[in-house]
Parts: structure tokens; C-alpha cells; sequence
């Protein structure tokens, strides 16, 4: 099974193929119903008209490859790969209740490990019930080190430990769990630029990566969830969950269109190894 085989096809190019104004009304259609949003899909679909007419295109095929060639461009938005240059490097995770970060810290710590990194959890998601315990699981079934205190102490307290935990035992990489947030709560935002002043005093100059967690499922409420935190969170990229259990994939082409943020992973089912590297040619390969 191909990476993204789980991901819902666009189902316009199916049966009869002629290039008409109703091969393009429904493409455009298919691609609002997939959360491209609507903006995204008008755009992409007249690019794709002016193309085909300017190359002649006539084939299925090649007008299906002119579209994934847009779609390509919209994603070019920036490098899926982490930046992990320093010793330790930082990744740290948030996002809204619900959507996976703790799991999606717990499968990168796994992928991490694979290739070599020694990597260390702060479980700096103290409000949330259990948000520790559920990391020590993962820590703990990928032999992987934790930092955590007590349920309702201070992030940044733990964060600071996590980062001299990592200084002393030579760690690769630290990816800090936070509690889940929303945009306009004051108190919650605070905290979270009061745990990114510490990881830069405490690791200057070091490489960090702030990655924003969405539910695929959630379609255009998880774009208006990356536009408010992109706006107060210094995001670098997009973590995106639960792809496979949605048709609204078009949701990743949306954020690049919006917010010019790369999707650097996806989550494609609930296994230690259903975390993958976005691949975009991949990707608009299994959605046309």
C-alpha cells in the first residue's frame, strides 16, 4: 500500500473524460467538498483552464498531471524536513485539546529513534489529566527518556529541567508536549511564550521547530485553528492527524495556499508507525 492510498481520490476523473465548462464546474466542486476551500479550489481550477488550453491538452492523463503540477506548486511552500541541526535541537508541539499531540510526540520520538537520534519527552502538558502518564507510555514502549512533574506545576519548570536533562546526557533532539490551547486564552498563550523564552535562554542558538497539530477531520475549522495560532505561535509547520479518516485531504493544500506553512508530517492511522514525512507529489498523486 502506497503512502497515501488511504487518502479519497477526487472523483471527477472517472467514465467519460471530455475538457468542458462542466468538467470544470465539477472539479471545482470536488475540490471545495475535499476542504480545498473555496478561494484555493477557484484558483487552482482556472490556472488549470488557462494550462490546458495554452498546451491543448485534450488526454485525461495529461490534463490529470497539469493539475497535480498546480497543486505541487500551491505545496511548494517550504522543506517537510525537520531542522535538526543543533545537539539537542527543540520540536516543540501545540494545538487545541484533541487532536493528537501527545500521540504525535510519542510516534516522532519512535520515527526519531529509527534513525538514530537520542531523544528526550518534556511532558510540559501539566493541566490535562493523565497528559504526563500517556507520555511516560510512550517513553516507555520506545525506550526513550522523560521529564515530567507533578499535575498542575509550572510548564516552564519543566521545560527548563528538560533542557539541562538534555545538555547532560547528550541528547539529539527534545520534543515538548504543552497543553492544548486556544488562541484567546490569555493565560494559556502566556505560558506558551513564557516555555519558548526559556527553551531560547536555556539552548541559544539552537535549532527549534514550533509544529502546530491539526485533525485532518475538522476540514476548514482546523485552517481558521492555524491562522490564529500562526498569528501568535512563531509556527514552522503543520503536524496533520487522522488523514486517513477523512475525504477532505484537500484541507493540506489549503494551509499552504493560506498560510504558506509546510505540512511536515501526517498521521495515517493509529500505529507507532502510521507518522509519515509529507511527501507532496505523493500525496496529490493518490488525491487525483
Amino acid at each position: 500500500m502506497g503512502l497515501f492510498d488511504r487518502v479519497k481520490k477526487i472523483g471527477i476523473f472517472s467514465g467519460f473524460f471530455s475538457v468542458s465548462d462542466e468538467f470544470y464546474e465539477e472539479l471545482e466542486e470536488a475540490l471545495i467538498l475535499s476542504d480545498m476551500g473555496l478561494d484555493t479550489a477557484v484558483e487552482a481550477v482556472n490556472e488549470l483552464r488557462s494550462r490546458v488550453k495554452s498546451r491543448k491538452l485534450k488526454d485525461e492523463e495529461d490534463v490529470k498531471a497539469c493539475l497535480r503540477e498546480i497543486l505541487n506548486e500551491i505545496l511548494d511552500v517550504g522543506e517537510a524536513a525537520l531542522a535538526l541541526t543543533s545537539k539537542p535541537s527543540v520540536v516543540l508541539f501545540v494545538g487545541v485539546n484533541g487532536v493528537g499531540k501527545t500521540t504525535t510526540i510519542g510516534k516522532l520520538g519512535a520515527f526519531l529513534k529509527k534513525e538514530g537520534k537520542r531523544v528526550l519527552f518534556a511532558a510540559g502538558d501539566t493541566f490535562r489529566a493523565a497528559a504526563a502518564e500517556q507520555l511516560t507510555i510512550w517513553a516507555e514502549r520506545s525506550n526513550l527518556d522523560i521529564v515530567r512533574h507533578e499535575e498542575g506545576s509550572d510548564p516552564a519548570a519543566v521545560v527548563f529541567d528538560a533542557m539541562n536533562a538534555a545538555r547532560a546526557r547528550e541528547m539529539d533532539v527534545v520534543l515538548i508536549d504543552t497543553a492544548g490551547r486556544l488562541h484567546n486564552k490569555q493565560n494559556l498563550m502566556n505560558e506558551l511564550s513564557k516555555i519558548s523564552r526559556v527553551v531560547d535562554r536555556e539552548g541559544e542558538g539552537i535549532s527549534k521547530e514550533t509544529l502546530l497539530v491539526l485533525d485532518a477531520t475538522t476540514g476548514q475549522n482546523g485552517l481558521i485553528q492555524a491562522k490564529q495560532f500562526a498569528e501568535t505561535a512563531g509556527i514552522t509547520g503543520i503536524v496533520l492527524t487522522k488523514l486517513d479518516g477523512t475525504a477532505k485531504g484537500g484541507i493540506v493544500v489549503a494551509i499552504a495556499k493560506e498560510l504558506k506553512l509546510p505540512v511536515k508530517f501526517v498521521g495515517l492511522g493509529e500505529g507507532v508507525d502510521d507518522l509519515q514525512v509529507f511527501d507532496a507529489k505523493a500525496f496529490t498523486e493518490a488525491l487525483i
